[in-house]
């Protein structure tokens, strides 16, 4: 297959100037970084390949003018050139595009060789309702790893200290040479004799066995703040599985369930109640017990009150979870329990205060104004 014009690889015009070489290599690069193509990495190391190929000779001035001026016959070695080397080494690649914009992809695929952060810890604690309106001290027992205290998590002996892994240098990875159809390519992986930590321990310490760290039981007390949400998570700095090579410890997070209330619906830090009342009481009015979060509270109701109706109690709510001095309100939904059945006594009332609203009653026991409504509606 034809090998396509450098500048066609690059899509630019051959009055491209360095700066346009740069960009549209840096714009190409992030395509076609195998990285950024997880799902067909061969094709995008091509790719990237072809479009290092063509910026390696147009980046470089000499070069680019023996292209301009003969193609690419002078990198074949037809013209006795010497040729354009076909090996290339897709990591050295990889971190020469790092070069350019190294901020995207790391610099490369290297490894990282030095002190990493320990694993983060995940549990889940369960509290009541009133526990996230009130805040609450939860103390977890957890078994962890913590660091090797004879060794100092090392991994060595006292007295003796990990050697850097000669085979790999200390960088913990090792090139292997791959035959493709391109030639052959260079990859970097972990090393089979440091198996990546680009060190060895001859002497391990016999307390932990050369690991650096011992698994112990720990007791952690947690401080769940007011307001608090069901799935919320509390992170404790530090207190996670400890780091490698002596990088710091995880991090602990703590998902925290609240149990559902019996009383109170959540909506973010408004609460709401629902009450029933006596018919009696929507119409005479009366002194009603709320219950709050915080104890009950007295509430006059007016006479006349209609079903549905919201009573608001300010600062009655949830507290913010970011900030407890502010208080969400409750709202109070009031609905009306109609009586299903009456005795002669309160149908006879009923009827009497009927005939005192205006409103007369047949001998089969409807109201003419009821049917009269009903008739008009029609």
């Amino acid at each position: 297959m034809a090998e396509r014009d450098y500048y066609e690889v690059l899509g630019v015009q051959k009055t491209a100037t360095d700066e346009d070489l740069k960009k549209a290599y840096r714009n190409l690069g992030k395509k076609y970084h195998p990285d950024a193509n997880p799902d067909n990495v061969a094709e995008a190391e091509a790719k990237f390949k072809e479009l290092n190929k063509a910026y390696s000779v147009l980046s470089d001035a000499d070069k680019r003018a023996t292209y301009d001026m003969h193609g690419h016959k002078a990198f074949d070695g037809s013209m006795g050139a010497g040729g354009y080397n076909m090996d290339m080494d897709m990591s050295d690649i990889l971190r020469g595009f790092g070069g350019i914009f190294g901020d995207f992809f790391g610099g490369g695929r290297r490894a990282d060789a030095g002190p990493r952060k320990g694993p983060d810890v995940q549990v889940t604690i369960q509290i009541t309702f009133d526990d996230s309106v009130k805040g609450v001290e939860k103390e977890l027992q957890l078994n962890l790893h913590d660091k090797c205290t004879t060794c100092n998590g090392s991994g060595a002996k006292p007295g003796t200290f990990p050697e850097n892994c000669k085979h790999c240098g200390g960088s913990g990875q090792e090139r292997v040479i791959q035959q493709t159809f391109m030639g052959s390519m260079q990859t970097l992986r972990a090393c089979s004799v440091c198996r990546g930590e680009g060190r060895i321990i001859k002497d391990p310490c016999t307390s932990c066995s050369g690991r650096g760290k011992i698994r112990s039981n720990k007791k952690i007390v947690v401080t769940v703040p007011k307001g608090i949400d069901d799935g919320q998570s509390i992170r404790i700095p530090n207190r996670g599985e400890p780091g490698e090579r002596g990088g710091p410890n995880g991090d602990l997070r703590v998902f925290v369930h609240v149990a559902d209330s019996p009383l109170f619906e959540r909506d973010g830090v408004t609460l709401v109640h629902e009450m029933n009342i006596l018919m009696t009481q929507a119409v005479l009015g009366d002194m009603l017990t709320i219950p709050t979060p915080y104890g009950d509270e007295q509430y006059e109701l007016k006479p006349g009150v209609q079903p549905g109706t919201v009573i608001t109690l300010k600062n009655k709510g949830m507290p913010n979870v970011h900030n407890p001095n502010k208080i969400g309100d409750l709202r109070v939904i009031l609905y009306v329990e109609i009586p299903k059945k009456l005795n002669e006594r309160q149908t006879e009332l009923m009827r009497e205060f009927a005939a005192e609203s205006g409103v007369q009653f047949t001998p089969d026991g409807h109201s003419k104004e009821a049917k009269g409504f009903f008739r008009k509606k029609k």
